[in-house]
């Protein structure tokens, strides 16, 4: 068995959270797990056309870590979003009907599955370029900066990106400039179909990221309660005005990197071997074993949360087209 199968054991232990934080970050995991399932079975229906990049297996970083921010924090994310934008406050009817095509989606339909953005949630994105959101989150804090506000930057990125000129110059801009940006790491281990043992020489990130002189942290990204801690940690530092931080979240995608992705890069039994660490099943086990919830009480969750992606279904199903007469709206051209 390789080093690649060499993981931890799946997270166990007492859950230190009051009922109500429990079940809202147990909830929050399920919401983003149903509505990617939905969507996988429509894309295949036809009903959402282009690309889709699935969340699954990777629900704790978004659900621990977003609590972490407030109101008026920055949130920046990469194609792979839709958990992101959802537990930011994008509502499940404006990310379905994006997905759809729908002029009611929170994009008006025109960005699609890699484009959700939500200025009143100040979630900015979506970027289908790989990176490219790191420049952006350094725009963002240096506004921040330069408006005095005590205003986190939450920048979400994959590990392919870290091999990306982007990454680099963010960092170094960060960290000269003394920019509020956490960056959180969503290291799933495959930058689509490349471990990062054969693209990366030097495969602990954090080592990349102290190299510009920044604090690192690293965390099981499969334990939605130490995601959480962490991302409470380095969000303080930064609204301390102590400058960015770099988490590494160690994390993995039971999917396919999209849709298209015939997935021949991995052995199913990997897999299989991540999913026993799988945060929604765990977390879930570790809160029946303190007395905290039922199966029943699960199961009334898993309803809600199925009746809400229904509802997202049918308020996109009744949307409306954007006229054809709309085609060069908002196209700038000199």
């Amino acid at each position: 068995m390789s080093a690649r199968f060499e993981i931890a054991p799946p997270p166990s232990g007492p859950v230190p959270y009051p009922r109500e934080l429990s079940i809202k970050l147990l909830t929050d995991m399920l919401r983003i797990r149903r509505l990617e399932e939905k969507c996988a079975e429509l894309y295949g229906a036809g009903k959402i056309r282009g690309f889709l990049h699935l969340y699954i297996g990777e629900e704790a970083v978004a659900a621990g870590s977003l609590p972490a921010l407030a109101p008026e924090d920055n949130v920046v994310a990469t194609y792979r979003e839709h958990g992101h934008a959802l537990l930011r406050g994008v509502s499940m009817n404006a990310i379905m009907a994006e997905m759809f095509g729908k002029r009611e989606g929170c994009s008006r339909g025109r960005g699609g599955s890699m484009h959700l953005f939500d200025a009143a949630a100040r979630f900015f994105g979506g970027n289908a370029i790989v990176g490219g959101g790191l420049p952006l989150a350094v725009g963002l804090a240096l506004a921040s900066q330069m408006q005095k506000r005590k205003r986190v930057t939450a920048c979400y990125f994959g590990e392919g990106a870290v091999a990306e000129g982007a990454f680099h110059e963010s960092m170094n801009l960060a960290q000269l400039w003394h920019l509020p940006v956490a960056w959180f790491l969503e290291n799933n281990h495959y930058a689509m179909g490349t471990s990062v043992e054969r693209s990366e020489s030097q495969t602990d990130f954090c080592i990349k990221a102290a190299a510009f002189g920044m604090p690192t942290l690293k965390v099981d990204g499969m334990d939605v309660v130490a995601v959480h801690e962490v991302a409470k940690r380095a969000c303080a530092q930064v609204r301390a005005g102590e400058g960015p931080v770099f988490v590494e979240f160690n994390t993995y995608r039971f999917r396919a990197h999209s849709m298209f992705d015939a997935e021949l890069y991995r052995d199913k039994a990997e897999v299989e071997l991540w999913k026993t660490r799988g945060p929604i099943h765990t977390f879930s086990a570790r809160l029946k074993d303190q007395g905290d919830l039922t199966e029943e009480q699960f199961l009334e969750i898993d309803r809600a949360v199925m009746a809400e992606v229904q509802r997202a279904v049918d308020f996109a199903e009744a949307g409306a087209w954007e006229p054809v007469e709309h085609l060069l709206k908002d196209v700038y051209a000199p």
